[in-house]
């Protein structure tokens, strides 16, 4: 929106003028109040009757109904009608933001019957463990790194402790709309200390869930550490644009400057930014403590996170004005940081630390380690991943070409945030993930900038409605290939947990349990009591047997143990086998027709449709 003068007066239209404009609004008007329930009312019945048995390689985009794509789309049309308005109130975009969320992360909530991803499901073990143990997990074997990184499961152990729950599950359930919900409010207050325009600040919103297919917000210290981070980066920001000193009044600003002037922008409609306040470096103590106070939380709960605030940090330090404001935050960061790293989580680093100096030393290779070879997975994971790609670099070309064009945008610090998880990116692989991990960190500036291209007024307004629209189904199709197109190997069926459970109940102290792969629920409970083999985590010599020859392959996976070895296969493994190609296709139904034939080696103790517990029998296991 222009800004206008202070001193400018506007000429009033003519009565006919007025009941011309006030025709041609009423359908984009009647569209914006009506859509959004209409839309959720289609969404819940279109949940009614979903297949999910039915799943192959693309996940739930094979499933769901006609009519839930119906309502996505008639969703996106309303709050494009609701952007059409340049002033109007916070409740009607917030609830089609809302309404998003809902369709987006509520819908796996309400169609499965249990707790969908293997690592919510060890997190649930971890948070047991911790539980049981009152802190500290011995004998923690690889998961020892979460009794170095403990703060996110102590806060849900007190939790627990405060609300007398037995466990988390009924609430990890619902962690995906519990963090996306959350994030409303620090996103909302990041865009309105770069600007007035309440088109760009939900528009940006609302891209920033039409692009989020990484789908980092479940059950997970990284969800935690992402909502604090996103909070902090919004706080400081909105300080930055406070201890600004506003440039000069111009009359007659042009719509760029209009746009910026909620960025201390000087033109005629500009606010007034308020002087540095007292405290320490422009903080407020106790602002100063309870930042501090997020920092740490974020240090002891995830080893990732905090290097991206530090990057963070850092970026935004880079202009002279900012450092009276960031170099306390970056300051107690990193010496928080070091401290951990020093104490805490040495094992941890000391064992690493290897690697870590090797890894500085191939960055180019550390950049593309997220894009893995595509040959052996399915038909459907290699089109969802070059969908995702195209997708994602989509925005960021939006995100550049916002830049580019909107000079404004220069003065907010958000082109420094979206750069800043680049050098993480460089020097660490993060085990294949660091790609998908800077563009979490990097979307909520990329989504603004992209939004001030997209949405920014001007002339022709419906095509730019059109254009809207359009980037915005672009981007939602994306999301929806990322988010749903691994559902098949993502969901568990109440077979599958009735089968961990079983286990879990039955394997005594000292088990040992093997699993084709680690993609079922329940393989990690008691895990400081038992120990693990998972196939296609052995070496690769051992995975290629298991494929060739699977009879020799189970006959020697419990050499080695002296405790009870058990065997479970489930429906998930064969998805995630078929999939992602991390075993040929096929390779669980072979394995579990030759366990059914192997009498003297495995006799099975429980089964149901979708999962089967062996025992072992050999004298390497230590008898029956």
């Amino acid at each position: 929106m222009a800004a206008q003068p202070l001193t400018a007066t506007t000429e009033r239209p003519a009565p006919g003028a007025r009941r011309s404009r006030a025709r041609a609004r009423r359908p984009a008007e009647l569209l914006a109040r009506w859509a959004l329930p209409v839309a959720l009312g289609l969404w819940l019945l279109a949940l009614r009757h979903v297949p999910l048995r039915s799943m192959g390689d693309l996940g739930l985009l094979q499933v769901l109904p006609a009519l839930y794509w119906v309502a996505v789309l008639l969703l996106t049309l309303g709050f494009a009608a609701v952007l059409r308005e340049p002033r109007g109130g916070w409740r009607l975009p917030l609830g089609y933001v809302l309404g998003l969320i809902a369709m987006i992360h509520a819908t796996p909530s309400l169609l499965y019957p249990e707790l969908r991803y293997a690592w919510a499901w060890k997190h649930i073990a971890v948070l047991q463990a911790m539980l049981s143990h009152n802190g500290t997990v011995p004998n923690a074997q690889e998961l020892d790194i979460y009794n170095q990184w403990p703060g996110f499961f102590q806060l849900n152990a007190l939790l627990l402790r405060v609300t007398g729950l037995s466990s988390a599950l009924g609430y990890a359930v619902w962690a995906p709309v519990i963090v996306n919900v959350l994030l409303v409010g620090p996103l909302v207050l990041l865009y309105q200390s770069v600007t007035r325009d309440r088109r760009l600040v939900w528009g940006a919103v609302f891209i920033f869930y039409a692009s989020s297919w990484v789908g980092q917000d479940y059950f997970s210290p990284q969800a935690f550490g992402f909502l604090l981070y996103t909070t902090l980066i919004a706080v400081l920001v909105r300080r930055l644009q406070q201890v600004r000193a506003p440039a000069p009044a111009r009359a007659g600003a042009g719509a760029g400057a209009g746009a910026g002037a909620g960025a201390g922008a000087g033109s005629g409609g500009a606010r007034s930014l308020r002087a540095p306040i007292g405290g320490v470096d422009g903080w407020r103590p106790r602002r100063l403590v309870v930042l501090l106070v997020l920092e740490a939380a974020i240090v002891t709960s995830h080893q990732l996170t905090p290097l991206m605030l530090i990057s963070a940090l850092v970026f935004l330090s880079f202009p002279r004005r900012n450092r009276r404001t960031v170099l306390p935050l970056l300051g107690g960061a990193l010496a928080m940081s070091l401290i951990w790293y020093a104490t805490v989580a040495r094992p941890y680093v000391t064992t690493n630390l290897a690697s870590f100096l090797k890894a500085l030393t191939a960055p180019d290779s550390n950049a593309v380690a997220g894009l893995a070879a595509l040959g052996p997975a399915s038909p459907g994971q290699v089109l969802l991943s070059w969908v995702d790609r195209g997708m994602s670099a989509t925005l960021f070309a939006l995100a550049l070409i916002g830049f580019v064009r909107r000079p404004w945008l220069r003065r907010t610090g958000l082109p420094l945030l979206a750069l800043a998880p680049l050098p993480l990116l460089a020097a660490n692989s993060y085990g294949g993930e660091m790609l998908f991990r800077a563009y979490l960190f990097a979307l909520p500036a990329t989504a603004f900038l992209a939004a001030a291209l997209v949405l920014q007024p001007g002339a022709r307004p419906r095509l730019r409605m059109a254009t809207t629209i359009g980037v915005l189904c672009c981007l939602l199709s994306g999301l929806f290939f990322g988010y749903y197109g691994k559902e098949d190997m993502n969901y568990f069926s109440t077979g599958e947990v009735a089968a961990g459970q079983f286990l879990a109940d039955h394997a005594p102290p000292g088990s040992v349990i093997i699993s084709a792969t680690a993609d079922l629920p329940g393989l990690d409970q008691h895990y400081d009591q038992r120990q693990r083999v998972v196939f296609t985590q052995g070496s690769l010599s051992f995975q290629k047997e298991v494929a060739t020859n699977p009879s020799a392959a189970l006959a020697r996976a419990d050499v080695g143990y002296s405790g009870p070895a058990y065997l479970i296969l489930t429906r998930a493994q064969a998805a995630e086998s078929d999939l992602t190609g991390v075993l040929p296709a096929g390779t669980v139904a072979r394995l579990q027709d030759t366990a059914d034939h192997s009498p003297q080696l495995l006799r099975p103790i429980y089964r149901n449709a979708d999962a089967v517990v062996y025992q072992y029998l050999s004298p390497s296991a230590g008898g029956q």
